[in-house]
């Protein structure tokens, strides 16, 4: 029986088991939407494609599995482009469809056209301009194959209007194999073996996890190595919840603004065991001063990241899962009694810390109240600034996939709808956006899609009515020439969050902190908490940009 493409492209989904799909249609893409609307799969309509992108971002980070978005062509598919970025930057899984001209008016600028896979190219992990019906299940097949496998990432299939209405036999393939896709080979006993004496013979091992750990599945293994050769563990903000942050060896966050006892382990340890982690600028400070003394074991799925940033000494390609379970059993328990009689030294001498002023709302209070409240539980997602580093600071996270923020990009209105994508996906999980007043406000018109599908996310504003990381750094770099970051006019979030149909609540004094979370909690609709903080409020510790780890201000 011959379907349309439209009907092979809904059939396909559903066998790849997508449950829900984050899209906002148009003309070149009716044909698909005329399908769904006689589909299972369930349509969130965003209010803006950038919406939908980060929405299946955020469902694919709190779920595991890929997320799905669609947009219509031109300036719908250009509106996806910076949620595919943020995706592409943070390795995560999401497939998005577009729609297109018709095939024999693409090259002619008509009405709505974008070469999207041409705009895109640097930003996915593959793409597709499907061209022939018969050619769409293939396609699909290969795109969720292609973003779950090796390192995850975005695949994008852009879809003729015409190829939509054609006929084809249906027929999905239940393998996939073609040229130039091939996963890594894997490491070798010997390089096991020598990374295992390696760190058998360290005295001051630090391990260094990114979100490679997170999207392996790995966070028990990792837990595993950690407590038997008794190495403390420092993450990155991706790789938060990959190891527990209540554990007496977390280290925390390491970098920019990580914490003093992690920067100075990292820069003091013999031996970084690198595990799912990229070493990116933000975490290494200036390069030629990082871990002087260290070897590095880097386990990661993409050999490429091997070498790219700082010299390794012990490479392991492949999946960090199963890396560790070869590893584990093989690890011989390092002498580090000394090692963590230092660290526990500089964690007292050393600890995240800030002064409280009578009458004046701390934004890390606030932060400390959500992990109190929500007892470490909740979904956590963040916005880009302030507001996300004091979220990373002081909201310990236990558990993988709990804390989601945009890290490579960093992209400013990413939480509002990624905190969408988590609800969708975990419609049990108490969802908390960590926002600032700047950032919100670039999505904040989602509220609309998380008041229609009754989803009861809740949204922490930290209102300082400022850009305010931009602000922090004209204050400490740029003699306090506070240059167009000043957002006095910014609007009143409780009668917005109730314009929308949302609940509003204003918090001006630390001691209506906790019952406006409860409230909140409690509530069965999105909930905007405008929490007044401090204006010039700082985060620390920071390590000044092309400055050393050692090399803290504050805290």
């Amino acid at each position: 029986m011959k379907l349309t493409g439209a009907e092979i492209i809904v059939k396909a989904l559903e066998a790849e088991g997508v449950e829900v799909v984050f899209g906002y249609p148009g003309g070149a893409v009716l044909p698909l939407y005329d399908k769904l609307y006689d589909s299972s799969i369930r349509h969130i309509l965003v209010r803006h494609e950038q919406g939908a992108a980060h929405a299946a971002d955020g469902y694919a980070r709190a779920t595991g599995k890929p997320g799905v978005c669609i947009a219509t062509s031109g300036p719908g598919a250009t509106n996806l482009v910076t949620g595919i970025a943020n995706a592409y930057m943070d390795s995560i899984p999401i497939i998005a469809l577009t729609g297109q001209v018709a095939v024999s008016a693409i090259g002619r600028d008509s009405f709505q056209e974008a070469d999207i896979t041409g705009i895109t190219l640097p930003i996915v992990k593959h793409s597709y301009l499907v061209k022939d019906v018969r050619q769409l299940a293939p396609a699909i097949r290969s795109a969720f194959h292609i973003a779950t496998t090796g390192r995850p990432g975005p695949v994008l299939i852009d879809l003729p209007k015409d190829v939509t209405l054609a006929q084809a036999e249906f027929e999905y393939p239940p393998q996939i194999s073609f040229r130039g896709y091939r996963l890594p080979e894997k490491y070798s006993a010997t390089q096991i073996y020598q990374a295992a004496k390696a760190i058998g013979e360290s005295r001051r091992p630090v391990i260094y996890a990114g979100g490679g750990v997170v999207s392996s599945g790995a966070a028990r293994e990792l837990l595993e190595l950690a407590e038997k050769a008794q190495i403390p563990v420092t993450t990155t903000l991706l790789g938060k919840g990959a190891f527990p942050e209540t554990h007496p060896l977390s280290l925390g966050m390491l970098g920019m603004h990580g914490t003093k006892y992690a920067n100075y382990a990292v820069s003091y340890s013999d031996l970084i065991i690198a595990v799912g982690a990229r070493f990116d600028d933000r975490v290494t400070g200036r390069l030629d001063t990082f871990a002087p003394h260290a070897q590095v074991i880097h386990i990661d799925i993409d050999p490429a990241e091997i070498g790219k940033n700082v010299r390794v000494h012990y490479p392991l390609v492949g999946d960090v899962k199963e890396v560790l379970r070869d590893l584990i059993p093989r690890v011989e328990v390092p002498q580090t009694r000394e090692w963590l009689e230092q660290i526990a030294q500089w964690k007292a001498e050393h600890p995240l810390t800030y002064a409280n002023e009578e009458g004046i709302l701390k934004p890390q209070y606030v932060i400390e109240q959500i992990w109190e409240v929500t007892k470490g539980e909740a979904v956590i997602t963040t916005e880009v600034g302030q507001n996300q580093m004091w979220a990373a600071q002081y909201y310990k996270a236990i558990h993988p996939r709990t804390f989601i923020s945009s890290g490579g990009l960093g992209t400013m209105g990413f939480g509002l709808p990624a905190a969408i994508g988590a609800q969708v996906g975990r419609p049990d999980a108490v969802v908390f956006d960590i926002a600032g007043d700047g950032s919100i406000q670039m999505t904040s018109q989602e509220l609309a899609t998380a008041v229609q599908f009754r989803l009861p996310i809740n949204i922490a504003i930290l209102n300082n009515r400022y850009l305010g990381m931009v602000r922090q750094w004209q204050e400490l770099f740029h003699g306090r020439r506070y240059s167009q970051t000043d957002l006095a006019d910014t609007p009143d979030f409780v009668k917005l969050a109730e314009a929308y149909g949302a609940e509003g609540i204003r918090v001006t004094r630390a001691e209506e902190v906790r019952p406006a979370l409860e409230q909140a909690i409690a509530s069965p609709k999105p909930v905007v908490i405008d929490f007044v903080i401090a204006r010039e409020e700082n985060v620390f510790p920071m390590v000044p940009p092309g400055e050393s780890l050692t090399k803290m201000l504050g805290g």
